[in-house]
């Protein structure tokens, strides 16, 4: 693949009459869609396109490739879910600007990725690459492009924290906390995440959920389970040690919990290590002076997955404002459900009237998503993090 081969000016199509936003995000779904089926070749030959454009990009990524690949297709699927929903859009590009200066990521780069996104586009849609959807590919590129980089040049804060691990401990066979304090405090809102790299794996960034409310101490507490193939969960639960040295990226997420005078009722829906975020924000709301009824659905395949669930317990038992149902998959616990996550929370109410915080794997918030949007509740209440998983 020669440099020439993948290079595509983008300036026609941005020089074209602009589409109207909703006709953009019908022709970017669609479009989208024809090349999903495919989406892993079209991601091993955007990065072998990006190298060609911009080789001193290679340094950025790490050896092995395969979970950045998984990563920008979760991330291009996201965008195109949101692509309607602006504000959120907005937010999500914002952080991930901000988060790239870590990697001191220079206009060039946004630039090089770009053309290596428009060059995959196009070579898998085949016939189906139109002006039309140039346009709408090339405008939405440009808007992703320019809100990362606004968001990273405003940005006063430090591109990175270093921390030190000063508490490794094993709550179940395949899941770890892990207590790192940082030498600088690193701002984040209950409920968010940031993205790690430990000294085992250089490179591989990893994204954590920081499990209790932020603290005066610089103090964060990680729960991290050993994915299968997962390098970095698997280093982090099996060869982490006190004294190791973690460098953290800033704090990413949507699942904050604000305040408001008319606050609604909490669904908080977790499967495994999910439940972090979630007890973060139970950590927060155990200080408020009035809570907000929260039911909170914690799943796992066994009970032996429902790590966390005498700490749950022991919190509900001193705030009468929460609820826990353990659900499970194969054998049972006492006071909790059977079946699938999605499958007890709808089977237990419409939670039309709440507001919803889903946490877990991608297949698990994809299925229980779908299955809250068929027993009706709204979308715009439904909210989760796109990337929970290595």
């Amino acid at each position: 693949m020669s440099a020439e081969s993948v290079k595509i000016d983008l300036a026609p199509a941005a020089l074209r009459r602009p589409l109207p936003g909703s006709e953009t995000a019908r022709v970017i779904r669609e479009s989208f869609a024809l090349v999903e089926p495919k989406a892993e070749e079209l991601a091993q030959y955007f990065y072998g396109a990006l190298f060609v454009i911009a080789p001193d990009a290679r340094d950025l990524f790490p050896v092995t490739m395969a979970t950045q690949r998984s990563r920008l297709l979760r991330a291009l699927v996201y965008v195109v879910q949101m692509v309607d929903r602006p504000d959120e859009l907005t937010t999500f590009l914002g952080q991930l600007g901000r988060d790239h200066r870590k990697f001191d990521v220079v206009t060039r780069h946004y630039d090089a990725v770009g053309t290596a996104l428009i060059s995959a586009m196009k070579r898998f849609l085949g016939k189906a690459w139109t002006p039309e959807v140039e346009t709408a590919w090339t405008s939405a590129y440009q808007l992703i492009s320019e809100t990362m980089r606004k968001a990273a040049a405003e940005e006063t804060g430090p591109a990175s924290w270093s921390g030190t691990v000063l508490e490794h401990r094993k709550l179940s066979a395949d899941v770890a906390l892990v207590r790192v304090r940082t030498e600088q405090l690193l701002p984040y809102r209950s409920g968010g995440y940031v993205s790690v790299e430990v000294p085992q794996r250089p490179r591989l960034w990893r994204y954590l959920s920081m499990a209790t409310a932020p603290r005066d101490d610089g103090l964060l507490t990680f729960h991290v389970r050993a994915v299968v193939g997962g390098w970095v969960s698997r280093a982090i639960v099996n060869h982490t040690h006190a004294g190791d040295v973690w460098r953290l990226g800033p704090s990413l997420g949507a699942l904050s919990v604000v305040p408001t005078a008319d606050q609604r009722p909490l669904l908080m829906i977790a499967g495994g290590t999910g439940v972090a975020p979630l007890m973060a924000i139970l950590d927060d709301l155990s200080r408020w002076k009035r809570n907000p009824p929260v039911h909170l659905f914690f799943g796992g395949r066994k009970p032996g997955d429902l790590y966390a669930l005498d700490e749950l317990r022991r919190l509900a038992i001193t705030s009468p404002w929460l609820t826990v149902t353990p659900v499970t998959e194969e054998g049972a616990v006492p006071g909790g459900d059977r079946g699938t996550l999605a499958t007890a929370v709808t089977q237990r109410g419409a939670w039309k009237d709440h507001e919803v915080l889903v946490a877990g794997s991608p297949d698990m918030i994809r299925g229980t998503i779908a299955k809250l949007l068929a027993a009706g509740v709204d979308l715009e209440r439904i909210r989760y993090d796109p990337f929970t998983l290595d």
